[in-house]
């Protein structure tokens, strides 16, 4: 793939948005998925790297969740913030991680995006339930380098 531009359609990014949505009405949480096709980095660091640059790790309740893409490098990570990570079972973010991976490696990227954000969304909702007064505090939208 030459640009991240050509990973997912105008359609498929809007269904990972949709996803997005979803996931988060039920939750105080955050889910933000970030593409680009590579990176000289360790792909776990460079992942927080984009958690901080998207001002992940600002939310409320630090239950912020990233889905990390590196196309060209055919490499993801999963990431949650200290709120997050201290109430999913211990082996949640793999067994997200290997559902994710069975639909990457049949070609269907969006689908795997879109499974991983659901069951993040699950477990935030478990753990951080949405209430009157929580508000929207970061952006749906897929970001990209």
């Amino acid at each position: 793939m030459s640009k991240v531009e050509d990973f997912l359609t105008t359609d498929e990014e809007q269904e990972i948005v949709d996803a997005i949505l979803e996931s988060e009405k039920n939750t105080s949480g955050e889910i933000r998925v970030h593409i680009e096709i590579s990176t000289s980095l360790d792909h776990y660091i460079r992942a927080q790297d984009v958690f901080h640059l998207l001002k992940m790790d600002n939310t409320k309740e630090s239950n912020g969740v990233l889905i990390y893409v590196a196309v060209g490098d055919k490499k993801f990570v999963i990431c949650g913030d200290k709120g997050i990570d201290k109430v999913v079972p211990e082996n949640f973010w793999n067994s997200t991680k290997d559902v994710m991976q069975k639909s990457f490696k049949e070609g269907k990227f969006k689908e795997g995006i879109i499974n991983g954000i659901l069951m993040a969304g699950e477990e935030l909702k478990a753990h951080f339930p949405w209430k009157p007064n929580d508000s929207n505090e970061l952006s749906n939208e897929v970001s990209k380098a």
